[in-house]
């Protein structure tokens, strides 16, 4: 449920769209790509529809929400078209077809029955790819931490998983992996996990024989990092929006 609270400061999440994007700038550069090649993701949990409002007017296209209820909420006052929406939060099965619907992707994927599930759905509603291509795109969310309480497949469960999706499910396109960095302020720790992450994804894609051109990886603490090594999509809520309403 998004929570009503402070009215939306423009000016700072203005400024927080321009610290983000300077970070993302100087951190592509050190990593020897182009700041383009990073997506900047706006994530929305507990935030009001201005502040979408808000980073769209910035420019920013690409939404992340971790619950289908608040992308639901938000849907009727938002804008016609020119943004993207992910699904970053844990996916319960019961909830995928609403996901479906909301989504143009789903990047918490850790699991063959939640990804049986979206394939029958999307069997039955063939019509929501018209505009999207021959699959709907997916992450599969892998647990690099090893932390109880994140989500996510075991990066040895990783290969088998994606070899899985590909072999029953044909309208679902793995694009890539998804994790969240471990919680501990040591960098190198932050650094070896994202690396390992990056490593696993280019592991994955020879034997695959699949491009998996994005790694969803970085958040408001450590996004830098994860650019550095190799981040192709950044999750940011409080670097953008301030704390939580």
């Amino acid at each position: 449920m998004v929570i009503a609270g402070k009215p939306v400061d423009r000016d700072e999440v203005r400024r927080g769209i321009e610290t983000a994007r300077d970070v993302i700038a100087s951190a592509a550069r050190r990593s020897g790509r182009r700041p383009e090649d990073v997506a900047l993701m706006g994530v929305t949990k507990f935030q009001p529809l201005d502040a979408v409002i808000a980073a769209l007017e910035q420019g920013v296209t690409l939404f992340g929400e971790n619950r289908v209820q608040e992308r639901e909420e938000k849907s009727p006052g938002l804008p016609e078209g020119g943004a993207e929406w992910h699904m970053i939060g844990h996916l319960q099965r019961n909830k995928a077809r609403k996901a479906l619907a909301l989504f143009d992707c789903v990047e918490s994927v850790d699991n063959a029955d939640l990804a049986r599930a979206m394939e029958r759905i999307i069997n039955e509603n063939i019509e929501r790819l018209e505009y999207m291509g021959v699959a709907y795109p997916i992450l599969i969310e892998v647990n690099v931490s090893g932390e109880g309480s994140k989500e996510g497949v075991p990066p040895k469960d990783c290969l088998s998983l994606a070899e899985e999706i590909l072999g029953s499910c044909p309208h679902l396109k793995v694009e890539g992996f998804m994790t969240i960095g471990p919680n501990v302020s040591d960098e190198r720790a932050i650094r070896e996990s994202f690396a390992s992450l990056r490593n696993l994804r280019d592991s994955a894609a020879v034997r695959l024989g699949i491009p998996l051109p994005n790694l969803s990886m970085g958040m408001s603490g450590d996004y830098g990092i994860a650019i550095e090594e190799g981040s192709t999509i950044v999750r940011i809520g409080t670097g953008i929006f301030g704390s939580r309403h």
